[in-house]
């Protein structure tokens, strides 16, 4: 055994002060990754009850919730990368909680560590499942809180619930093996997702490892909650770009509902909005795996109607690209740097916008809603919210320069009170949607109603047995011998 050596105090002292002054130790670099890895499970104390004397109303134990690891955007977005987020509320073994399940066979359920979190390893199917059932329970909890403090005070139900029936939307990471897409499926009442390698090699890309995909894909399944015709082919195809769009204003809103997403958007823009983003780039990974440079959708666009036809997909980004300019006027007009920090006055307006868009497709028809019926209700909403006429005007204005709306007086001018402004591009009445660019959602066959062309076709066929029955001769009676 070798020997201790013992250090003399007054050595160690004399070290000390013989280096600089202000000299800091720098950190190893293996050091630094151990720490990282450690601090990912490191569990803080608990709250002291008191303190100094001075009695705290605290809880005796702390708040039901579990801290997970996500990717804050799509893996390509390095400046994100994973963080830590803390999910209220219980959730079990999947993870699941009363309105998410998992339910990938194949994939043995995350177990929550020691204490109550879900931490796994990137680039695993366990953190691929702790990931996208993050996302879809960020993307309801974020709706739920609109609808909550509306007039309705309802919990936001799946497509197929009601009073008899509160099954839970399940969640499949990996439930498109090799498929270039992901979809949310009413009949299967499951979110499902598909990975795949590029054409060009390299890495296999997981759909459910992006942040905006699994918040587009929910986004479907929410909407179709609130609105079960909208996302029927037979409906008009400005309906069909409010569901999709939809599910691009998802991701966005979900983004600048978390301050550590609003800061980096702040920081990588210097604040406008209109400079590249990630915030705008809808699902970069996806988009450079097809050889794209801005993900597969640009929230920042200049797409008028005119320039859409019937192509659902480019339909959606004009609502999406309007949305998203109102947004860049919204906050630029309340930004005051010298009083109120900028991701500060950005989380704020994202999340008002939130709740008028949410709204405002609550309050259209629940039948061939079109973009004009969506503005109106914005509009009225927005004024009833008592918010100053400036915000009208940036609604009015953006959807009239995308001709969505006629404006009676020059777009310099005020939005008068209570004003209906009338459609300026309006679907025939044939028209048909044209769906072949959107998301799987959209081009999923259950919601073309199918099925009834087969029934009208049978139905035809036995009108016409029971015609050609009518015209042949009755069966002579053989007498018996």
């Amino acid at each position: 055994m070798d020997e201790k050596v013992i250090v003399p105090v007054e050595a160690v002292l004399t070290k000390c002060l013989s280096l600089p002054v202000g000299y800091v130790p720098t950190p190893s670099a293996p050091y630094r990754i151990h720490r990282r890895a450690a601090m990912l499970t490191q569990q803080p104390g608990r709250p002291r009850l008191k303190m100094a004397g001075m009695p705290m109303n605290l809880p005796a134990t702390p708040p039901a919730g579990s801290r997970v690891l996500m990717w804050k955007q799509d893996p390509s977005v390095s400046e994100m990368g994973t963080r830590k987020a803390f999910l209220p509320g219980v959730i079990l073994e999947g993870p699941r909680d009363a309105r998410i399940t998992f339910g990938q066979p194949g994939i043995a359920p995350v177990s929550p560590n020691a204490f109550g979190d879900f931490i796994m390893a990137p680039d695993t199917e366990q953190f691929d499942a702790v990931h996208t059932f993050t996302v879809v329970r960020q993307t309801l909890t974020m709706y739920q809180r609109v609808l909550a403090s509306g007039d309705s005070g309802a919990p936001l139900p799946w497509a197929w619930n009601s009073s008899s029936n509160t099954q839970p939307l399940a969640v499949f990471p990996r439930g498109l093996p090799n498929v270039m897409n992901a979809y949310y499926s009413r009949n299967e009442k499951a979110l499902k997702f598909g990975d795949f390698v590029p054409s060009g090699g390299g890495s296999r890309v997981f759909t459910c490892r992006s942040f905006d995909i699994v918040s587009h894909e929910a986004g479907h399944a929410v909407l179709d909650g609130l609105k079960p015709q909208w996302i029927l082919s037979s409906a008009p195809p400005q309906t069909g770009g409010l569901h999709e769009s939809f599910g691009d204003l998802t991701a966005i809103f979900l983004c600048l509902s978390q301050m550590d997403q609003v800061e980096a958007v702040i920081a990588q823009t210097k604040a406008d909005l209109h400079d590249k983003t990630f915030l705008a780039d809808m699902a970069e990974q996806f988009g450079l795996a097809l050889g794209r440079t801005n993900g597969l959708r640009n929230a920042d666009n200049d797409l008028k109607l005119s320039d859409t036809g019937n192509e659902v997909h480019a339909i959606s980004q004009v609502f999406t690209g309007a949305v998203y300019d109102i947004l860049a006027d919204m906050f630029s007009y309340e930004r005051q740097p010298g009083l109120e920090d900028d991701a500060a006055v950005l989380h704020r307006i994202g999340n008002y916008l939130c709740s008028l868009t949410l709204r405002s497709l609550v309050a259209a028809p629940d039948r061939a809603a079109t973009y004009a019926h969506v503005v109106n209700q914005m509009l009225r909403i927005c004024e009833a919210d008592g918010k100053p006429v400036e915000y009208r005007n940036f609604i009015r204005n953006r959807f009239a320069l995308r001709e969505v709306v006629v404006s009676p007086v020059p777009l310099t001018d005020d939005q008068q009170s209570g004003v209906e402004l009338a459609a300026m591009v309006e679907d025939s009445p044939s028209a048909v949607q044209d769906r072949r660019a959107c998301c799987g959602t959209m081009n999923n066959a259950q919601y073309f109603e199918l099925e009834g062309v087969l029934d009208a076709e049978r139905e035809a066929l036995a009108q016409w047995c029971r015609g050609y029955a009518g015209r042949q001769p009755a069966p002579q009676a053989v007498e018996a011998k």
